[in-house]
């Protein structure tokens, strides 16, 4: 998408004004973008070459914030202080041709944790989403959403048949499979009945209403699903990333603990670079959103798949063994086994992720060899 903007330029030994065209490429707006997923993706964008005119948008309520907000500011990003659920805080923003959503509470446990109430939930993944679709509709601008694996339905997944294969679970493959369910993941034809979590309820219902608002007010509108995203710079949180807090606090020494499942570990996992999203990106603000799937699974898939067992082996060999405690009572929401399948990703768009589970918790790895203290800047 191009803008053209009109604007006096005072010619040499001339009074008078001659008006010129000058061609202005994409302007984005990231929300929650002195997070890790936003700060990565802005500067994947830096670094991938496109003449992208970024603005930011963080509350900077989570710690970490400000080491991103530096680091941002060398990007060349106009970075704007301000809160999603403040209607207000809009007002200050420029125009922008596309809006990428990436500013949420990322829990499954947020409203019942203690941590943050439900309504807080909903505030910053819901009525943050409504404020964003409004601001959209003032621009006629594009939205993506960055939604979450979190939308399927639990029941289901919760009594999926697995079995340990040396130290990870893995589905049975049985006649009555839920629909959606297959070796190579979780499909989007998988069922996103409720229950889903209160977290999982806030990103499915913003996906609805970011496909209402594109329908009735002609806005060109993606749904990307995640998988758990992962790298260098993800803050120290199991909340906000367990690959990176696992391998922080594993170098560390610090405690950690299987949680469910007989606590032995065997829970699986898949993880995605948020860097893999750009390329997606690229594509979606080119397309025609009247000819395309609007909503697609974007994870590592199957390939990048690793449980918590796996994982720990892995940082044993990197940086000495280290205990782990277990506690078979297991936690509201937990599920044995949750990969997506992105199958239909590369059918509608052509896009499979490039970066492999190894190379990114060896980044994470040297990120914690670097940063001794990242836990304790942007951890609990």
């Amino acid at each position: 998408m191009i803008s053209w903007l009109t604007f006096p330029l005072r010619v040499r030994n001339h009074s008078v004004f001659d008006f010129i065209r000058i061609e202005l490429f994409l302007r984005l707006l990231i929300t929650g973008i002195c997070g890790f997923v936003g700060s990565t993706l802005a500067s994947s964008i830096r670094e991938r070459g496109l003449r992208w005119e970024i603005v930011g948008l963080d509350n900077l309520i989570r710690p970490g914030s400000e080491e991103n907000r530096r680091s941002l500011k060398h990007l060349g990003v106009q970075f704007h202080h301000g809160d999603i659920r403040c209607a207000s805080d809009f007002e200050p923003l420029p125009r922008c041709d596309w809006i990428l959503d990436a500013a949420a509470n990322p829990s499954v446990l947020a409203g019942i944790d203690g941590q943050t109430s439900s309504r807080q939930l909903i505030e910053h993944n819901l009525l943050g989403t409504v404020n964003l679709l409004e601001y959209a509709k003032q621009w006629k601008a594009g939205f993506i959403l960055l939604s979450t694996s979190r939308v399927y339905s639990i029941p289901p997944l919760a009594a999926l048949p697995v079995e340990d294969q040396g130290g990870a679970y893995v589905p049975i493959a049985t006649s009555d499979m839920p629909i959606g369910v297959s070796s190579l993941g979780i499909s989007e034809q998988y069922s996103v009945a409720p229950p889903v979590s209160l977290y999982g309820a806030t990103k499915l219902a913003s996906e609805v209403l970011a496909l209402e608002y594109a329908s009735t007010f002609d806005l060109p509108c993606w749904v990307n699903r995640c998988g758990v995203l992962a790298g260098s710079g993800q803050f120290g949180r199991p909340d906000q990333g367990i690959f990176a807090f696992w391998i922080h606090s594993h170098r560390a020494k610090r405690p950690l603990k299987y949680i469910g499942f007989n606590g032995n570990g065997h829970q699986v996992r898949d993880c995605l670079h948020p860097r893999d999203l750009v390329s997606l990106l690229e594509k979606q603000v080119e397309a025609d959103a009247k000819s395309k799937t609007r909503i697609v699974n974007v994870s590592g898939g199957i390939e990048s798949a690793m449980s918590l067992r796996k994982l720990t082996s892995w940082c044993d060999e990197k940086f000495g063994t280290h205990s782990v405690a277990s506690d078979s009572v297991g936690r509201r929401f937990d599920l044995p086994w949750v990969v997506l399948d992105s199958s239909q990703a590369a059918s509608v768009w052509d896009w499979r992720p490039q970066m492999p589970v190894a190379e990114i918790l060896d980044e994470i790895a040297v990120q914690a060899d670097s940063r001794p203290d990242w836990l304790d800047i942007t951890g609990l």
